[in-house]
């Protein structure tokens, strides 16, 4: 339904040119992937520790957008319990956390930050074999709509470290490059060998053919002319 203007039309529709003004500012809006909070625990979500060791259980959040009044928290989960070992706030990137929860005695936060993110990772003092399970950390930056998000680490506590024997791999590997290194040499020997009998047939074809020859003129040479 149209308006009336005040000199009795209709009200004009604003243009191409005001449609794709108001397009570009919804996509610029809504485009997807931009950059935001995002938690990593690292290359890879398992670390292995030694009992009655100390263990470094990696998480850093970065937000390129910046973050303020960020909350944080680590929870440790195994098959049977649930519990929160860990809270803390981060004001900004030049502040440090502030504890807000610490339940657990065993754990201790070292937080530190760099130029690209922040590091919240935590230490597990004098693990034991009852400390395996699922250690996740949370992050809820107010900055981007109190955007949350995780990351898990997976400890595993053993008695002793397994030294992986690579002899026999050595061995395998350095048979198969001396098979290979065999199957180079009797390839180049073959294509050396093959050369030298073509090289040998060409000149004794041409030894013949210039024995034919000189044996013809000897011949031609001797035969007397009839006059």
């Amino acid at each position: 339904m149209k308006m009336a203007s005040p000199a009795g039309g209709s009200t004009s529709d604003p243009g191409p040119a005001c449609r794709g003004a108001l397009l570009l500012l919804l996509g610029l809006f809504f485009i997807p992937g931009a950059p935001g909070l995002e938690v990593s625990v690292g290359k890879t979500n398992i670390v292995t520790a030694k009992n009655g060791t100390d263990v470094l259980l990696p998480c850093i959040f970065a937000t390129c957008i910046g973050f303020e009044n960020v909350e944080f928290w680590w929870t440790y989960n195994s098959t049977d319990t649930y519990n929160v070992l860990y809270r803390g706030t981060i004001k900004n990137k030049q502040s440090n956390p502030q504890m807000k929860e610490h339940p657990d005695s065993q754990i201790e936060l070292a937080a530190s930050n760099t130029v690209k993110d922040y590091n919240i990772s935590i230490i597990v003092k004098n693990v034991e074999f009852e400390n395996e399970g699922k250690y996740t950390c949370f992050v809820i930056n107010p900055k981007e709509k109190y955007a949350r998000h995780n990351a898990t680490v997976n400890l595993k506590v053993v008695d002793k470290f397994v030294v992986v024997d690579n002899t026999l791999t050595v061995i395998i590997a350095g048979a198969i490059g001396g098979l290979i290194g065999l199957l180079i040499l009797i390839f180049i020997l073959k294509k050396i060998i093959t050369f030298a009998i073509k090289k040998s047939r060409e000149k004794k074809k041409d030894y013949l053919v210039n024995s034919s020859g000189n044996d013809n003129t000897e011949i031609a040479s001797k035969t007397p002319h009839k006059v």
